[in-house]
């Protein structure tokens, strides 16, 4: 452990490095491990970082700033009290003052610690080539199969691991994500008897309120095969086992016809190199003049000035979403294009986002004993930090969320679609 000599000259420079880089009062409180505490002036601070461990510091000279930060708070060595989200708009706004180099400078003392340090040890640890079958396998079951009792604690009724849609503004989750389905569906125009292919089908909350809402029949698929479990149970228990059905099954290896297709927060994980190949698939399982519903996360209209050699993504790809990759939105209309579609229609849903997951933020924390104990207190954090800085990301508008509405037209060029979106806002 480190000595009382060296934690008292980390305090000292922790304490040096926040008052030159805030020279007028850090926009936070600060409390340090041996109990001392540097307040802003005026009225009180909307966060309080507490480092609990001067470990903490230690990491910042081992990795990139936002994985070191994130293990940090993983392993229980940093604590975040009040409002994140407004604390990582003020150190957005004094970015390019927090270089690592110069971190690295002030912390110095810190590099006695670094022997003692260790991962958390629920970061994923993937096999084999980067988007193949087998890989993507394993990079889903990292987070989805985490426990299906774990993810109900804090989603809605439905099992909807996407953004809700708050057209009101003052939607509860339930209410907001059951609006989010019926509107979705309403783009595909889904007609009684037609055959809807549901790819990342998750808990299988949409499907089920398709066949259920709609008439149509329904295929899911996804590689989590804990959720396919559930949604298969439940499918059975609302008595809709005959009209909807969900299958382990990579989309590469989906076979046959569909009237229409839907996919919610599943591209996120094909990556940039399997795009061309994922709409390839979704046009050649698609029936000539019916519709894909593409949903996806972008990147946003603002680019984060944590870029300049702060934000990695380390966190995120080792302990959230293993070989994710956001992408422009762009490249998944050039990608569709390319493959066949007509883009017909494109809404962006960022600030909807936000909203989502400062919800699943409240929902998680107040069910955190129960949380700690299906999945471990590191588990746990790793959920809450990223849903926290995820809010941030989507209202500061570095990420951004897109529905499309793709369609594959007939020899004729026809598109069965009415003139307007008037049908879409009809009770």
């Amino acid at each position: 452990m480190a000595t009382v000599e060296t934690g008292e000259r980390l305090a000292s420079a922790v304490f040096r490095l926040v008052e030159d880089l805030f020279p007028q009062g850090p926009p936070f409180a600060l409390r340090l491990w041996n109990g001392e505490t540097l307040a802003p002036a005026g009225e009180g601070p909307a966060a309080t970082v507490i480092l609990k461990d001067p470990r903490a510091l230690a990491r910042l000279l081992r990795d990139p700033p936002d994985l070191a930060l994130g293990e940090a708070y993983v392993a229980g060595e940093l604590e975040i009290e009040g409002d994140l989200e407004a604390l990582l708009a003020a150190l957005e706004r004094e970015a390019p003052r927090l270089s690592p180099a110069r971190l690295a400078r002030a912390l110095k003392d810190a590099a006695a610690l670094r022997r003692e340090l260790a991962r958390p040890g629920l970061a994923a640890r993937l096999r084999g080539r980067v988007h193949s079958k087998a890989r993507d396998r394993q990079a889903i079951r990292h987070h989805y199969d985490v426990g299906n009792e774990f993810f109900a604690l804090w989603l809605d009724d439905w099992m909807i691991y996407s953004c809700g849609y708050f057209p009101e503004g003052d939607e509860d989750l339930n209410a907001a994500q059951e609006k989010k389905l019926r509107h979705t569906l309403k783009k595909l125009r889904l007609k009684p008897g037609e055959h809807l292919l549901d790819i990342g089908s998750g808990w299988g909350g949409l499907g089920l309120f398709a066949a259920r809402h709609f008439g149509v029949r329904v295929t899911g698929v996804t590689l989590a095969e804990e959720q396919v479990k559930h949604a298969n149970a439940w499918a059975r228990e609302l008595g809709l086992a005959e009209r909807a059905r969900f299958l382990p099954l990579d989309y590469r290896d989906v076979e046959g016809r569909f009237d229409k297709l839907v996919s919610v927060g599943m591209a996120e994980h094909v990556g940039r190199p399997m795009l061309g190949r994922y709409f390839a698939k979704a046009h050649a399982l698609l029936v000539p003049g019916g519709l894909f519903l593409h949903h996806v996360i972008t990147r946003g209209p603002v680019r984060s000035r944590f870029d300049e050699g702060l934000a990695t993504g380390d966190f995120l790809r080792r302990y959230v979403f293993p070989d994710g990759e956001i992408l422009p939105l762009w490249e998944h209309l050039k990608a569709a294009e390319e493959a066949g579609f007509e883009v017909r229609d494109v809404e962006d849903w960022r600030e909807h986002y936000a909203r989502t997951l400062r919800h699943w933020v409240r929902r998680l924390e107040a069910r955190w004993d129960r949380a700690v104990r299906l999945v471990g207190e590191g588990r746990a954090r790793v959920w809450k930090l990223y849903m926290g800085v995820a809010a941030y990301q989507f209202a500061a508008g570095h990420l951004s969320v897109h529905q499309v509405l793709l369609a594959r037209p007939d020899r004729a060029g026809r598109v069965p679609l009415p003139p307007s979106r008037a049908d879409l806002y009809a009770g």
